[in-house]
């Protein structure tokens, strides 16, 4: 059980920094903070674009936003006009996203607790600070490293 539970702390240790990353990054773009959306003024931060793209794609390369074909091409013509429904014709009722927006936001937040308090706790109780130390400060270190490949 000794190891099971050695395990179980370094492997914790290791990803805490991670997992705070993905429910903090994951709990903003619940909202869409991370992305602007058309006829919008809202611009969001690069800090905040740059995480979600990390959190997204594993990258901090932002990809190009494509422009229509017809501006591409300098077209000028108009876009052709959307079939709309007949009439009497039953159009899907929208769906409220609201509430399961709130509940992931919830989730991220109790992630965020969670692993916090496992921090804590495990600093609190550890007897070796010099190796919780060194694996917490590898979990930090490994990813920064890797986004240079």
């Amino acid at each position: 059980m000794r190891t099971f539970r050695s395990i179980h702390l370094h492997l914790g240790l290791f990803t805490a920094p991670m997992l705070l990353f993905l429910a903090i990054t994951g709990g903003l773009q619940v909202f869409g903070l991370h992305e602007g959306s058309r006829g919008s003024s809202y611009a969001p931060p690069a800090w905040l674009a740059s995480a979600a793209q990390l959190h997204k794609k594993q990258t901090l390369e932002m990809p190009q936003r494509r422009r229509p074909p017809a501006a591409a091409a300098g077209n000028t013509a108009q876009p052709t006009p959307v079939a709309q429904p007949r009439d009497g014709a039953a159009r899907p009722a929208k769906k409220n996203l609201w509430p399961m927006k709130v509940f992931f936001a919830l989730v991220a937040l109790g992630l965020l607790v969670s692993v916090s308090s496992g921090l804590y706790m495990a600093w609190r109780f550890t007897r070796r600070p010099a190796v919780f130390g060194a694996v917490l400060g590898a979990g930090v270190v490994v990813p920064l490293l890797l986004l240079l490949f």
